[in-house]
């Protein structure tokens, strides 16, 4: 369990990648990556902890941005 919640820390980090995106790297649900980084990270290694936490609370201030991006392109093959 620890290696894979550093692993999972480590590819968030190196890829700047989303919960959703780290989950379908790594083969674990979303749930499971979350829970991962949001409690078992902070008790394995705090100072890895807050790297990660940096990287998804950016994440989580763009969300809106790729979202508009997201449903823009959508239209965009329609026409």
């Amino acid at each position: 369990m620890k290696e894979r919640v550093l692993a999972e820390a480590e590819y968030i980090i190196r890829h700047n990648a989303t919960i959703r995106q780290t989950a379908a790297a790594t083969g674990v649900s979303k749930s499971t990556v979350h829970g991962d980084m949001t409690e078992k990270l902070r008790k394995i290694d705090k100072e890895l902890f807050q790297s990660v936490r940096r990287v998804l609370e950016h994440n989580l201030s763009v969300r809106h941005l790729r979202g508009g991006l997201a449903t823009k392109l959508k239209y965009a093959r329609r026409e």
